[in-house]
Order: structure tokens, then sequence, then C-alpha cells
């Protein structure tokens, strides 16, 4: 191995463990500061050049996400979540179907609005109903969660992982949807009777909830222009092959025109938008560049541990597993493209979308949107323990995964992959 390709090695095995153990004792660093310390080694040690740095950056991925969460942070700020809330106290007439509720609003609005924003604006949401209602939130913030996770599967707008997995498949936004849906629908179906299986105290009783006042605001007038846009948006996401323009271009354009036709001053906007989650991710990219490009991935490559069929379906889905819990879904979905692009097999591209998300259902540390609901519930005095979450979470996952298994290989069967 030459001096480069150990330098390289060393750099990404650091910025690695910097993300697994997110604060070490020593040192304040978190995720992002370790992404970027990683990047900026690669250039200082010169693994890459300053322009060989720029260039690795997939912006593709980088302006989906801006533009996605420029859509999102006005339709928090008109209120559109508040009105979800509204409606919900309207249906929910028991803790069942409160349940119910909250899973499947959550899981299908995380599948269009990306399931990180989604968390956070809904967490304090399910809270306050909880608090109106008098019922202990932690079952719904857990269900949530797995929702949260299980409905991002169907769409490459659901999760960053996603969104990477998207624009460098190729795979289109409609063939997607089709694939995964069965997935994702199916995988909430479970999270429902997870939770209730996991809490049975808590849904025995099926007298109606009694509300204890609300404090929902929201600008409907707003909202009619931000919604509108909004379900353009995803709209145009199905047709996009057709108007020959890219996923991430039609979210840039909805993001344009929400901040030049909202009702919402666009400096509030801006400042909503998760700037350090962009840098995490152009990081990355740079440090997954720096050792792709000294050879370290062709080993990889080489030994083709994975292949396009059915024992690379279920391979997959372990290795995702494992890795998830390791360095959570993203950053290995982003050390996993080289090589996914190496063996190109829309299989496998729709079996990382797959697994990769599911499996962060496990553990707490599996997905950002858990940490996300964790911390969020945590400074409204609501805490998740660790086991607490594992106890439906485990479940979930393993229960997920047959079905993300049995429903790909059905497809392959049925020539769909």
């Amino acid at each position: 191995m030459e001096n480069i390709q150990i330098i390289a090695l060393i750099i990404f095995v650091i910025t690695y463990i910097g993300i697994i153990f997110t604060r070490l004792p020593w040192i304040n660093i978190d995720r992002p500061s370790a992404a970027f310390f990683g990047a900026v080694a690669m250039i200082l040690f010169n693994v890459l050049s300053f322009e060989e740095a720029v260039f690795s950056i997939d912006f593709n991925t980088i302006a989906l996400l801006l533009g996605m969460m420029i859509i999102i942070s006005t339709l928090q700020l008109d209120g559109f979540f508040s009105f979800i809330a509204r409606k919900t106290m309207v249906y929910s007439r028991t803790q069942f179907r409160l349940l119910v509720i909250i899973v499947f609003v959550t899981g299908i609005s995380s599948a269009f609005m990306v399931n990180d924003a989604v968390v956070l604006l809904f967490t304090p949401v399910i809270i306050a109903l909880c608090t109106t209602y008098r019922i202990n939130p932690i079952p719904y913030l857990i269900a949530e969660i797995l929702a949260s996770n299980a409905g991002s599967v169907m769409t490459m707008t659901g999760n960053p992982q996603n969104m990477l997995i998207g624009v460098s498949s190729g795979i289109s936004y409609g063939s997607f949807l089709l694939r995964l849906l069965p997935v994702s629908v199916l995988g909430m179906v479970v999270i429902v009777f997870v939770v209730r299986l996991v809490y049975p105290a808590n849904f025995r009783d099926k007298s109606p909830l009694q509300m204890y006042g609300n404090d929902f605001e929201y600008n409907f007038k707003s909202m009619r222009i931000s919604v509108p846009i909004f379900l353009g948006v995803v709209l145009l996401f199905f047709f996009s092959n057709i108007l020959g323009l890219s996923i991430p271009m039609i979210a840039l354009l909805g993001g344009s025109m929400i901040l030049i036709f909202g009702k919402i001053k666009p400096s509030m906007v801006i400042q909503k938008i998760d700037w350090v989650l962009l840098l995490f991710f152009a990081s990355l990219f740079i440090v997954v560049h720096g050792i792709e490009k000294v050879g370290l991935m062709q080993f990889v490559i080489s030994s083709e541990p994975i292949r396009g069929d059915a024992g690379g379906v279920i391979a997959l889905h372990g290795i995702s597993l494992v890795a998830s819990q390791i360095v959570s879904n993203v950053p290995f979905t982003i050390a996993l493209l080289p090589l996914m692009k190496t063996i190109s097999s829309e299989t496998l591209w729709i079996t990382l979308a797959s697994a990769s998300t599911l499996a962060g259902n496990a553990t707490i540390i599996g997905a950002m949107a858990n940490l996300i609901v964790i911390e969020s519930a945590k400074n409204q005095q609501v805490k998740i323990g660790f086991f607490e979450f594992f106890k439906a979470g485990i479940i979930t996952t393993i229960l997920t995964f047959i079905l993300s298994i049995g429903i790909i290989l059905l497809e392959m069967k049925a020539g769909m992959l």
C-alpha cells in the first residue's frame, strides 16, 4: 500500500470514527464537523487538490436538498403542520385511531417532504396533541419515528439517502415510487400493530378521547399559495422525464417560486434552512472521493461482494442493518455509492433505498430522524430511552426487512426489476 493510500485511509477512518461516536470525550466534535475535518484533511495532505474536492461534490443532491428545505420551511412558517394537527384532532376519536392517523400522516408526509424535516415539525405537534388528550406521548412518538422512516422509503425525496440514490441511479421518480410503495405501505401497517403489541395498556381503553384545549395556529391565506406550489412540485416530479427537467431542477424551481410568490419573508425562510446538513453532505462526498481516487475502492469493487441477484438483495439488507447502527444510514450510503455505480444494478439501487432506510428503525442511532425526535421530545421533558425504543424498533425492523426482501424478490421474478 502506497503512502498516499495509507494517508487517505487514516483520514477516512478518523472521519467515520468521529461520525460514529458523535462527541469524543476530549474533543468537542459532532457529525458535520467530523466530516468537514475529513474533507479539509484530504486537501491538506494532498490526497485531493482543491479543484478535485469541489468537483467531487454531488451538487445535484445538494440542490435537491436545498430546494425541498426551502419549500418545507415555508410550509412550516405558514402553519401547514398545525393545520394537519387540527384536522387530526377532528378524526382521532380513540387512542388506537390516533395511532393509525399519526403513523399514516407521518409516513405519507415523510415520503414527499423529507422525513427529517417532517419529524422536526411533527414532534412538538404530537406532544401537544397528547397533552391536550392527557395521554402518554411515548408510544406515539416511537410510532412517528418508525413511520417517518418506513414512509420515506417510497420516494427519492423521502430522505437524504434516497435523494443520493435517486440522483446517482437515474431511476425515474414514478418507477422508484411504484417499486417501493408496497414496502412502505405494508411497513406502516406493521408499525401500527407492533406499537399496539408493545404498549397494550395504552390502547386497551376504547373510550372517546377528551380534549382539554388546543393552540394550533395556521395562516390559511398564506397556505393558499405555498401548498399549491408544493403539490405542483410533487406532480412535476412524476413527469420530469417527459418535460426534460431533472428532479433537483424541479425542487429548485419550486423553492424559487415559493420565495417569490409566498407570503413569508424570504429572509425568514432562509434562516430555517439546515445549512449544516448541506455542509455535512458536501464534506462526505469529498472524503469518499479521496479514498476512491487513491484506488482503495477498487479493492472492494474487484472482490465483487454484491451481485444483482437474490443473494445480493439479502446480503445488502444485512450489510445495511449492521452499518446503519454504526455510522447511520446517510454516511453508509455515501460510502457505498462508488461501488453501486460500478455494479449498475437497478435491483440493488432499489434494495439499498429500502434496506438502508428501514435499517434506521432498529435503534435510536440508526437514522437522523430518530435522534431529532428523541432530542426534541427531551427538550419538552419527554424522555425515550434506548431500550424503550429498541423494543418496538427491532421487531419493526425484522418484520419490514422480511417484507422488503420478499417484495423485491417478487418484483424481480415478475420482471419489474
